[in-house]
């Protein structure tokens, strides 16, 4: 599934890129390295393009604390669905718990 929404154009805040890249370096990959070798492939910046959190979306990551907390959502998981709600398309999720939300978007599950 998420093969096939890169072929068709995705988004990840730069919040989540981070979390991606943070994790990387816990696996002793290097950032660097990897956002190389995602852009040599044609992967980022073109199927996959990094979006800027700004004051508003970070505004609304925040709004969405109250609504998400008793989820246990994580700063990056608010942050993937306010990128959603402000761009209003859908979003992907490994989490079973983003089932329970209700949100004016798809939320498809990746496993």
């Amino acid at each position: 599934m998420v093969e096939e929404v890169l072929l068709g154009g995705a988004l990840i805040s730069s919040i989540n890129w981070a979390e991606t890249l943070s994790k990387l370096v816990d696996q002793g990959q290097e950032p660097d390295t990897v956002t190389r070798r995602l852009e040599d492939e044609g992967i980022l910046g073109i199927a996959l393009r990094v979006y800027p959190v700004d004051e508003p979306l970070a505004r609304l990551i925040a709004i969405l604390r109250s609504s998400t907390r008793q989820f246990g959502l994580s700063l990056g998981d608010r942050a993937c669905l306010a990128l959603s709600l402000h761009l209003r398309i859908g979003a992907l999720t490994a989490d079973r718990d983003w089932g329970k939300l209700d949100f004016p978007f798809e939320i498809k599950m990746i496993r």
